[in-house]
Formats: C-alpha cells, structure tokens, sequence
C-alpha cells in the first residue's frame, strides 16, 4: 500500500479549507484517512497552517509521499528540514541536542520573518484607512467651499437684485420731475 501526506478540501465554495491527511494513494480525495497531521487554511494572509511536525517526520520517515503542495507546507513549517536533521544525527554528524537546536533557530527566524509580514500588513491596511481618510476629509471641505460659494454668490445675486430695484425707484422718481416738467412746457 502506497501512503501519500495530502490536502483534504473542506469548506464551502469559494472558501477553501483543508485537512492534511496520510491517506492511502488510491482512497477518494475527501474520502477515507489514516491520520490527520493538521489543517491548512489559504484565505487568511498570511495562510494559517497548524501542523503536528512529529508525526509528519514520523509519517516521512516510514516513507509516506507528500503530494506537491502538502510538500510546500511541510518545508515551510519545518518537517522536512526536521527530517534532514535526523539524517544528520543518524549518520553521526552531530547529536540530537544539536539537531533540536537548530531546528528551534530555524523555527525562530521563521516565526519573526511571518510577524514581520504581519505586521507589514497591518501597517499597510492602516496608512491605507489615513489616507481613505485624508482623501475623504479633503472631498469634505471642497463640498463645504463649494456650498458656501454657491450660497454667497446667491447672497450677492440677491443683493444685487435688491439694490438696482431701489435705485430704478429712486432714479424713476427723478426722471418723473423732468418728464412732468417736459410735459408742461410742451402744453404751454
């Protein structure tokens, strides 16, 4: 019996999430199992990945295949690099101390690179909000300029209509006194 260490998908359409499984090769894809290692979930950022590391290097060691992408997890979470190194500490080129130590440094550096991508995107997701917010507050007081120029500009229309109406009166009022005046002498 050929064993393989693949995905199982879960989930519903369009949110993909998995199991990873040891699973016999020929057994249906979300079908029967041996043992589940962990699960494997594609839409967070960064991808959240929980895997049992000692039973995948027990499962590698007793010579179960990874499929390409249970591959790609396993070296990113550090099965394989585990693996490596108890090769290292069976051939006697350093003891299992040794092996723990730098597969612990190893584990180290990855977890500082991944908060570093953390936090490099909540940084990204914030100054993208600032400037949502700048961009917004910006429109904001272009629509205020623009409401109070609307409004005096109908103050000043207004005051314009106002102003010519008095002074028509009262040039009309003056031009009534030469026009009666003009009447008078064409009568006499």
């Amino acid at each position: 019996m050929s064993v393989k260490i693949r995905l199982q998908r879960h989930g519903k359409k369009g949110k993909p999430f998995f199991h990873i499984v040891v699973a016999d090769s020929r057994a249906r894809r979300d079908g029967r199992f041996i043992e589940k290692l962990g699960t494997y979930n594609p839409i967070t950022n960064p991808a959240t990945i929980e895997l049992n590391v000692d039973s995948a290097v027990q499962w590698l060691n007793n010579g179960a295949q990874p499929t390409d992408t249970a591959r790609a997890i396993l070296s990113y979470k550090g099965a394989l690099y585990k693996k490596h190194l108890q090769g290292g500490v069976a051939k006697g080129a350093f003891d299992e101390a040794e092996a723990e130590k730098r597969f612990n440094a190893w584990v180290d550096a990855k977890d500082s690179k991944v908060q570093g991508k953390v936090e490099g995107l909540a940084t990204a997701k914030a100054d993208a909000k600032k400037a949502a917010l700048d961009a917004e507050v910006k429109v904001n007081e272009a629509r205020v300029a623009a409401a109070a120029q609307v409004e005096a500009d109908a103050k000043a229309a207004e005051e314009a209509a106002n102003a010519p109406a008095e002074e028509v009166v009262a040039e009309a009022t003056e031009g009534e006194a030469p026009a009666a005046e003009t009447e008078e002498n064409t009568e006499a």
